[in-house]
């Protein structure tokens, strides 16, 4: 039996998102006060849950909160990864807001790996939305190597380390190009807010993601940098297979003298 003052504190910051078939289940927000280069600056943290259990999804009432609570040490959460979104600022009512869609990189965002961008995207990122006062960054955990998951990005690199570039060593194990999904972060952020978005990206299929679901996303401000040696071809590729914007495969760019 869930304590009565348990279910109260929760039960205002559960609520469902419903889709033609699945519900997604957000809870938050919660104070989060982020490091950012040595000064405090602190967002709204969410975290979201996709129910396809349709006793899960039934709705925002205290009995299906009950319910989620009760079976929630049973659900073996951890043995998987659930996806969250920073918010910063006043997000819903805000004329202008940034938003970065990142797709979680275990070896970038959390060992500071040299062999791609992400850790500096997801730095540089949180860093823009504080500066420009209203923003969201989506950290999407089923993202992890363009999709495939870590154990498969893991021989991925290997085939890497033998001369394969990033498209061609996920088309040998069997995978998509980019096999990414955004729709759940795209629920979320409707929920959110419904006034325009500038999408911080590289990426052409984000901006193509956000205008199907009906999102007013006209603008887009590019995310370039961290460039060294050893992620130079993983950065060309991008660029030359898998189609991402205003980064220009010159020698200066790839040098880090300029970053377009």
């Amino acid at each position: 039996m869930i304590k009565p003052d348990i279910l109260s504190i929760l039960q205002n910051k559960i609520k469902r998102i419903t889709m033609d078939d699945s519900t997604n289940i957000l809870v938050g927000p919660i104070t989060l006060p982020v490091n950012l280069d040595g000064e405090t600056v602190t967002f709204k943290w969410y975290s979201w849950l996709k129910a396809t259990d349709v006793e899960l999804q039934g709705g925002d009432s205290k009995e299906a909160t009950e319910l989620l609570i009760s079976r929630l040490s049973s659900m073996n959460l951890a043995e998987g990864q659930q996806s969250s979104v920073l918010v910063y600022g006043d997000f819903e009512d805000s004329d202008e807001a940034l938003i970065r869609m990142h797709s979680i990189c275990h070896t970038g965002d959390i060992f500071g790996s040299k062999r791609c961008d992400c850790g500096f995207q997801l730095r540089q990122s949180m860093k823009m939305i504080a500066q420009h006062g209203s923003g969201a960054l989506f950290y999407l955990a089923n993202h992890e190597g363009r999709g495939i998951g870590l154990f498969s990005k893991a021989m991925a690199y290997i085939l890497q380390e033998e001369g394969y570039d990033t498209v061609e060593a996920n088309l040998e194990l069997g995978f998509a190009d980019d096999s990414r999904d955004y729709r759940d972060a795209i629920s979320v952020l409707q929920h959110l807010r419904s006034k325009p978005v500038t999408l911080i990206t590289n990426n052409p299929k984000k901006m193509e993601a956000l205008k199907a679901a009906g999102m007013n996303t006209g603008k887009r401000v590019p995310l370039w940098g961290d460039v060294s040696v050893f992620n130079e071809k993983y950065l060309r590729t991008k660029v030359t297979r898998s189609g991402h914007l205003e980064a220009v495969p010159d020698a200066d760019f790839f040098e880090g003298r300029v970053a377009k």
